[in-house]
């Protein structure tokens, strides 16, 4: 979850919003359950820790409670688990990271999580050694002959570290080849360090800039400096280089310059298709690193309100329920990343939706509840459901995905990345009718279709959604929205300072549960498909399973 509207101030109960007579959803247990979930004796909720046994624990007993049905892995006499196992590699780094680069014969030595932050190898070795690897930079280092376009232009990266920048070739000028400001899936650091490993270098580096990466470098040290999960994989190093990692800015300028280059020169001749790869010369990297590296199960939790009429058909809600554990210390001397936003509070709407439907009327199509593992880590969870899915994706009539939320109320509401999706346009047409307007995405440039859990369904043809509260305030309008998202992002995203704030009212969050409640409830009682507009880059991909869809 990346970007996400908090306040931090009491608000009033919301006036404009359109309520049900008698809301379907209590904002109490709402309340009660982000408390639970992101307080300390949760331990920030990490993956195969004791924070996730406590986690997948609570939500099993309130599914339970509510008379919700386990819909997970089937088990032998039949019948299915609460929980779908979730094998995953875990690789963290062992004693001190050393890190440096030598410019002219001066030995530079950076500090981990300060200069640079490096990612626990993930291919397997229990130690990683770097020694003098020359460094090349290779502007956005995107790879796209459907663009005709190519950063490495036959460069051999094989021994050596890549410098690489973060988003699109696009993002300064707002104009070009990957869609203007909106960022392309090139544009992730996720595809960066895919990219790596095809390229058969020995490490990326990705250079950190605020606005394009949409977040400051606390977020950077804090996500990529704990321990790092993936999927487990017969050949790591057919998806991952040896090295991967992020580096400072201003430490890129002083290095480059160091080399006789000019930073924003040479950025500027990246956003061009012509541009060719650059070594700075007389520069080399090094890094000696120790790795643990083990196979652990976490979980996927999954309750199930069966249909009346079409049972094999479903619509799935989804939220992470995972945060970061506990981590470095902030200034305060805290370790606990609660993730009381990110993501005890989605998780709590959508267990609440679970309630509701569990209360009936029981509906036409089943509806399933997925709360998954390892979000933060990379989508591990959902990724895992999609290619592992427990109910056939052909008939999964939608994903409404929550990722966040707003303890303040909003007039409008969004998604992340606008996807041409009929059923984008049912969830505006549901909350003109509670009231509510919608907005595009406000930042398409960081490229937040590519960063929750309906992205892999996505990916797979399955028309998915993830849900954000507006930044027009009921008390305040855009301005207080602007200035809370703000601080959010500064201060608390992947911080120790993501808490449980008690002066936050629920009329936001309860909002759009309602919304998305509403929008759940039409689809399970109707018979319509939602699908991909013509264009989109899914549908292909949906369009293969019509047949099984009547």
């Amino acid at each position: 979850m990346k970007r996400v509207l908090v306040a931090a101030a009491a608000f009033s109960v919301i006036a404009t919003v359109a309520f049900a007579a008698t809301p379907a959803l209590d904002p109490a247990r709402v309340v009660q359950d982000v408390k639970v979930l992101s307080s300390d004796e949760f331990e920030g909720r990490a993956p195969a820790t004791a924070g996730e046994e406590k986690t997948v624990a609570y939500l099993i007993e309130q599914l339970k409670a509510a008379g919700v049905q386990p819909g997970g892995d089937l088990k032998p006499d039949g019948g299915r688990a609460w929980t779908q196992d979730v094998p995953l590699a875990r690789f963290r780094t062992q004693g001190t990271v050393s890190a440096s680069v030598t410019v002219n014969g001066q030995v530079q030595p950076w500090t981990q999580g300060e200069q640079i932050a490096i990612r626990a190898s993930q291919t397997g070795e229990s130690r990683l050694t770097v020694k003098d690897a020359p460094i090349v930079f290779v502007g956005y280092g995107v790879k796209a002959p459907e663009r005709n376009w190519d950063d490495f232009k036959g460069v051999d990266l094989k021994g050596k570290v890549a410098l690489v920048l973060v988003n699109d070739p696009d993002f300064e000028t707002g104009k070009g080849d990957f869609g203007g400001k909106a960022m392309t899936y090139y544009g992730r650091w996720t595809y960066k360090f895919e990219e790596a490993a095809r390229q058969g270098a020995v490490g990326f580096l990705v250079i950190h800039e605020t606005a394009p990466a949409s977040y400051g470098w606390a977020t950077v040290k804090n996500s990529n400096t704990n321990e790092i999960f993936d999927v487990i994989r017969k050949n790591p190093l057919e998806a991952h280089a040896p090295l991967e990692g992020w580096v400072q800015r201003d430490v890129t300028v002083e290095l480059m310059k160091a080399a006789g280059l000019d930073f924003e020169a040479l950025k500027s001749q990246a956003q061009t298709r012509d541009f060719k790869p650059v070594e700075l010369k007389g520069v080399t990297f090094s890094t000696d690193y120790a790795i643990d590296a083990q196979k652990v199960v976490s979980k996927n939790v999954v309750g199930i309100v069966p249909g009346s009429k079409r049972p094999g058909e479903h619509v799935l809600y989804t939220s992470h329920w995972d945060h970061l554990g506990v981590g470095e210390p902030d200034a305060s001397g805290d370790r606990i990343y609660n993730g009381a936003v990110d993501n005890a509070m989605g998780t709590s709407v959508v267990l609440e939706i679970a309630r509701a439907f569990a209360k009936g009327p029981k509906p036409e199509r089943s509806v399933g509840f997925l709360f998954v593992t390892a979000e933060e880590k990379g989508l591990l969870g959902s990724e895992y459901y999609v290619v592992n899915p427990l109910y056939p994706l052909a008939t999964t009539v939608g994903v409404l995905n929550l990722d966040g939320g707003a303890p303040a109320p909003a007039k409008n509401f969004s998604t992340a990345g606008d996807a041409p999706l009929t059923l984008q346009d049912d969830l505006i047409a549901v909350g003109k009718s509670r009231g509510r307007y919608f907005s595009p995405d406000q930042r398409p440039e960081a490229g937040s279709f590519f960063r929750s859990d309906h992205f892999p369904f996505a990916k797979a043809g399955v028309p998915a959604i993830s849900y954000r509260s507006g930044q027009d305030m009921v008390d305040g309008g855009v301005e207080a929205g602007e200035r809370f998202a703000e601080e959010y992002t500064i201060k608390r995203y992947h911080q120790p300072a993501d808490n449980f704030d008690p002066t936050w009212k629920p009329d936001g969050a309860l909002a759009d549960g309602e919304l998305l409640l509403d929008l759940g409830r039409k689809l399970a009682n109707g018979r319509q498909w939602p699908d991909w507009k013509p264009g989109a880059e899914f549908k292909a991909e949906r369009d293969k399973t019509a047949a099984q869809r009547k």
